[in-house]
Order: C-alpha cells, then sequence, then structure tokens
C-alpha cells in the first residue's frame, strides 16, 4: 500500500509538472511573437537608417495653430538628429538623441544643453521622445498579445525607468503592420495621452505606413497635436552626424 502511494504521488507530480511545463510553452508562444510583430512594425514604420521631412502642428483650444517643420536623420536604433526648417524663429534649432540621452542646438548660444524625453522644445503635447522615437523594441518588451480578427493588441513594458512611458498599449493593423492607436502611460498606471496614426501611404523604397500622426492627453484638455510625414527614405548617413560638435550643420545634409 505504501509503495502505491509513492507511485501515485509521483504520477500527480509528474502531471503537475507536465501541465506547467505546456502553461509555460503556451504563455511564453503570444510573448515571442508579439516581439516578432514590434520589430516588424519598426522595419515599417522606417528603414534602419532613413531621413525624413515632417510637418508639427500644435492647436490650442481656441483654435491657435502654430506649425513647425524638421528635417530628421535616423541610424540604427539608438541614433536621431532633427533640425528645424520654419518658422524663421527656429531655423538652425537641432536636437540630437543618443540612445536615452539628448540635447538642443541654439544657434548664438553656445554649447548644446541637456533636456529631457518629456520636455517638448515645440511646447506642444509631443515631447522630446515622441519627436524622437527610436524603435519600439530598443525601448520596450512585448508582455502581452491579444489577437483580434481586425487587430492585435500589444502591451508593451519599459526596458528601463529612463524611457517616458513606462507602459504602452499598441493596436495593430493586421494588414499593414503599423499601429492605429497607441494609450501611453506611468508606472502608476494613468494614462498620459494617446497618438493615433492615420492615412497609410505609400513612400516608396518598400516603406508604407501612416503619413499622419494626431494626440491628445487628458493632462492637457482642448489641446491637439498632428504630425503629418511628407517624405521619408532611406539613406546611409556616416556617425560623425550624431554628434554634438556636428549639431550646426545637420541643415546643410538635406539635399
Amino acid at each position: 500500500m505504501f509503495k502505491n502511494t509513492i507511485i501515485s504521488s509521483r504520477i500527480i507530480f509528474s502531471t503537475i509538472i507536465l501541465i506547467l511545463s505546456f502553461t509555460l510553452l503556451f504563455a511564453e508562444e503570444p510573448i515571442e511573437a508579439g516581439n516578432k510583430l514590434l520589430k516588424e512594425i519598426d522595419r515599417n514604420l522606417s528603414p534602419e537608417s532613413f531621413e525624413s521631412l515632417r510637418k508639427i502642428i500644435n492647436i490650442e483650444p481656441n483654435g491657435k495653430k502654430k506649425e513647425f517643420v524638421l528635417y530628421a536623420l535616423k541610424k540604427g536604433n539608438d541614433k536621431m538628429v532633427t533640425t528645424f526648417l520654419s518658422p524663421k524663429t527656429e531655423i538652425g534649432r537641432s536636437t540630437l538623441r543618443l540612445d536615452e540621452n539628448m540635447w538642443l542646438y541654439i544657434p548664438n548660444v553656445g554649447k548644446p544643453m541637456r533636456i529631457t524625453s518629456l520636455q517638448s522644445v515645440i511646447g506642444g503635447i509631443f515631447n522630446n521622445s515622441d519627436i524622437m522615437q527610436l524603435d519600439y523594441t530598443a525601448e520596450y518588451d512585448v508582455t502581452k498579445m491579444i489577437d483580434d480578427k481586425k487587430e492585435k493588441l500589444l502591451t508593451l513594458k519599459a526596458k528601463t525607468f529612463n524611457v517616458a512611458y513606462d507602459q504602452l498599449k499598441m493596436w495593430v493593423d493586421i494588414k499593414y503592420k503599423t499601429p492605429t492607436k497607441i494609450e501611453c502611460y506611468t508606472a502608476s498606471g494613468m494614462l498620459i495621452k494617446t497618438l493615433y496614426f492615420k492615412e497609410i501611404k505609400d513612400f516608396g523604397n518598400g516603406i508604407t505606413r501612416p503619413a499622419v500622426l494626431e494626440t491628445d492627453s487628458p493632462l492637457h484638455k482642448g489641446y491637439k497635436a498632428v504630425m503629418i510625414y511628407a517624405n521619408i527614405a532611406p539613406r546611409k548617413i556616416d556617425d560623425e552626424v550624431f554628434t554634438l560638435n556636428y549639431m550646426s550643420k545637420v541643415k546643410d545634409l538635406r539635399k
């Protein structure tokens, strides 16, 4: 009887281990698939090395608008630089992002100044992290993926405490594998802003992605901002471009 009890216990224990193994296996599969999808999203949004021209419009509750035109260059998943082409008061201003570090260069002021991801060099809802967005896979890991017939919902968790948002909820267009909406949250779970990706456009060179990015925030009721991509194209860029000493010359790189 004692021997039978031992055998029964071993069978129960083995069954539990087997069930747990299958549970972990199937739990990992959506996460792995989610991280793979996130990499595809990054490449669909932009080449690994590219240049872009875009307009940002800040809209106040009373309808007043302020527009900015930016030329941007990105390389890899940790380097981006932008420079203002308009308005006249902003021409020559440049921003540089190296991983989680950011700087602002203002002509005739002197050396570049450190800035943070949550600040905004244009004073609107788009912060510096939004304007100089790197690959999502560089900053986030997928923790959950939910399948739907038309969309997938990815829950992303920041890899470090230094990024602008601790958690993202990303709705993904299955056909184009690009975001349709992203909700941005703090570590405490408070919604900071929502990003809306609109107007799928073929930019050439295999790049088909939303041309318009809109945002609003419960923290800034009545305020909105829109980012419109006029151009985005692959380009080989020297590492020297992404240095503090080069910030004053970025505008000269536009062809």
